[in-house]
């Protein structure tokens, strides 16, 4: 299956969470409908099985972050063989994704924002263009909005959003500018996603 670019709302609702973070009207919509969308879907009160559990736990983190299921599972089988804790180095893989480092800097508002500033070759990393979104970052690695595209109104004011950038990234507001301190570790990986009933769903 490839990436999901259908219904934001809706997608939500089947999952039980808000999984993007472009809220506004959108998260005013859920909040109204805390219901499963469909015909039926406030009568919905069955329990899950384990393994639906399992399967909307990996669907809400491979939505959340906006990749699709070959590179959802490469990921998995590359942390699998890490030597690390699976499923916190599985997190981290996806952490480490440049449209979700252009995210949790602040460049971008959203993940889904990250990867088109990315693919429309609107970010250099270490100097050169790029237009990759899942280019995994490393330490030491640093990015910035590409000098004819920083007048641009998708940068307007950056400098004064209320946005704490994650503590890993080192960030210059003003510049429009970051470097990569240190990699994301089990503190700073997206909460709102069980890593451990991905593993679980992988390993049987």
């Amino acid at each position: 299956m490839s990436r999901y670019t259908g219904a934001v709302t809706r997608l939500s609702r089947r999952l039980g969470t808000m999984l993007f973070t472009n809220a506004g009207s959108k998260l005013k919509a859920f909040q109204k409908k805390s219901y499963k969308p469909g015909q039926h879907g406030q009568k919905r009160f069955a329990q899950i099985s384990e393994y639906n559990k399992h399967l909307q736990e990996k669907q809400k983190a491979r939505f959340m972050y906006g990749v699709s299921e070959k590179q959802f599972s490469n990921y998995f089988k590359v942390a699998s063989k890490s030597g690390e804790v699976t499923g916190v180095k599985f997190m981290q893989l996806l952490e480490q994704r440049l449209d979700n480092v252009l995210f949790r800097a602040g460049i971008a508002t959203t993940r889904p924002q990250g990867r088109q500033l990315a693919a429309h070759g609107l970010i250099r990393l270490n100097g050169k263009k790029v237009t990759v979104p899942s280019i995994q970052i490393k330490i030491g690695d640093k990015f910035e909005v590409s000098d004819n595209k920083k007048s641009s109104k998708l940068f307007e004011n950056l400098d004064k959003r209320k946005w704490k950038p994650a503590k890993w990234i080192k960030m210059d507001a003003k510049g429009l500018s970051g470097e990569i301190i240190a990699l994301p570790d089990k503190d700073d990986i997206e909460h709102a996603i069980d890593n451990q009933l991905i593993t679980e769903f992988y390993s049987k």
